[in-house]
């Protein structure tokens, strides 16, 4: 359903909107920027926000459309940039006080400049955990970031600042990057649309420091946005070595809404996983609306074995080789868990850390033969809802480490295979995600997946 509050329109309605001179970029802008001035005090989504640049940059987009000439394909649209990502003229803390403010900060990452060049109105900076290292968003920098949903709980992380800006309309389209679940978490935890493309899929640069675990994708408030925002940000950049020959593909393509005859699979656990019961009950019955849809879905074992060691041995080991560039007076402006998990990191052996590396080859080589059976697999984003915010790890749980209650999220980063999270109901009010993990290179059909499940069950935004 379309929304008559224009801070919460689509991209792709603003678009249509603008094209017809029924609204303009400035109005769009404005209701952003009066949105992020009127929660970001309470919900903490944006760390920079910049009045004047993004009134500038929406003026100019004015003109293109006043004249049918705009520049690209989100011309005028209010978008966002997580704090871990390079963007001229503004400072890129990554949630940090070990990062100087005054930079310079002359280099757009690959997609910033994408963006750019097909005429975003960028807003503003969004929160994120020091060096985006957790599954949810506080850091010694901004403080917490909180769920709209409900203000005690965490919206997840690392890119809970963007879906936090999705989800309450603080602009219409928002970056994520995702090393663990960074995109898919705070989307599913805030009921939003999140998808993790391809590794490499869209370009990066720098490289991030936990290596090639980690995605850049969007996020958004409907599946049609994020095909749209993807089909700019996956454009090519010399500077990536590690980026996917560019196939010049429109990721819009794919919203068709069919999956009749596809071959789903529906893992209920992942090989083991503890889901809270109503959150399993959801899932089940969102894996029956592509029964309904006409997929023939069959419930199987994990093709994947536990993977939360091989997922430790990347990641930790990035934490630490990141901790080589901190004098010790900067190590103790760090957040303690990261600390503490770098210092883990460093006990690796790199033996220990090549056995990793053949562990993952394994698993993406069984992953790249199950899709010879299977289209999709679906999981649950998360195994349980929201938990208080402040948190690495949901209280009384006696874990202690994110990566304890997020497994169904980081064994798809170590095969680098596109996974997205779509909304699929509310337990105690807050939102349950269901995850559809297609092919490596498989974008296009996690989104015509996910465009047909939408169609079913609109995505919800929580009551200001």
């Amino acid at each position: 359903m379309t929304s008559t509050d224009l801070a919460l329109l689509s991209a792709t309605d603003l678009l249509h909107g603008f094209a017809r001179k029924t609204i303009s970029p400035v109005e769009a802008t404005k209701a952003a920027l009066d949105r992020i001035d009127s929660l970001n005090g309470k919900l903490n989504a944006y760390r920079l926000v910049d009045h004047e640049s993004a009134l500038a940059s929406a003026k100019e987009s004015e003109a293109r459309w006043a004249k049918g000439e705009p520049v690209g394909l989100v011309d005028g649209v209010p978008t966002s940039i997580k704090d871990l990502s390079l963007t001229e003229g503004w400072s890129t803390l990554r949630g940090s006080k070990t990062v100087k403010e005054d930079g310079p900060w002359n280099v757009d990452a690959p997609f910033v400049a994408r963006l750019k060049e097909h005429g975003a109105v960028l807003l503003g900076k969004t929160t994120t955990p020091e060096f985006g290292w957790k599954g949810v968003t506080d850091s010694p920098l901004t403080g917490i970031t909180r769920n709209p949903w409900d203000p005690t709980k965490t919206p997840g992380g690392s890119s809970g600042g963007a879906a936090v800006a999705a989800a309450t309309g603080m602009g219409a389209l928002h970056q994520g990057s995702d090393g663990g679940g960074s995109i898919r978490m705070p989307a599913g935890y805030t009921g939003i649309y999140g998808i993790k493309p391809t590794f490499g899929r869209v370009p990066a640069y720098p490289a991030s420091p936990f290596g090639s675990v980690a995605h850049i994708g969007p996020m958004t408030r409907t599946v049609a946005d994020s095909a749209l925002m993807l089909t700019v940000m996956s454009e090519p950049d010399a500077r990536d070595w590690y980026a996917v020959p560019y196939e010049g593909a429109d990721y819009r393509n794919a919203l068709r809404p069919s999956v009749a005859g596809w071959r789903i699979a529906y893992s209920p656990d992942l090989g083991g996983a503890t889901v809270q019961p109503e959150v399993a009950a959801l899932v089940a019955k969102a894996v029956d609306v592509f029964r309904e849809l006409g997929a023939i879905v069959e419930e199987v074992e994990s093709p994947l074995p536990n993977s939360h060691e091989i997922f430790a041995a990347h990641w930790f080991t990035g934490a630490a080789n990141l901790f080589t560039a901190f004098s010790e007076e900067q190590k103790a402006l760090i957040d303690p868990g990261l600390v503490e998990v770098a210092e883990a990191g460093a006990k690796y052996s790199l033996l220990d850390y090549f056995a990793a590396v053949k562990q993952r080859e394994a698993m993406g080589t069984a992953m790249n033969e199950f899709h010879e059976t299977y289209d999709l697999l679906l999981t649950p984003t998360l195994p349980q809802p929201a938990f208080e915010a402040g948190h690495e790890v949901p209280p009384g749980s006696n874990m202690k480490r994110w990566t304890e209650w997020t497994p169904f999220s980081y064994p798809f980063n170590l095969t680098q295979q596109p996974a997205a999270t779509i909304p699929c109901g509310r337990v105690g009010g807050l939102p349950v995600g269901l995850q559809i993990v297609g092919p490596k290179w498989g974008e296009d059909m996690v989104l015509t997946a996910s465009a047909a499940f939408e169609g079913v069950m609109p995505i919800e935004l929580p009551k200001l």
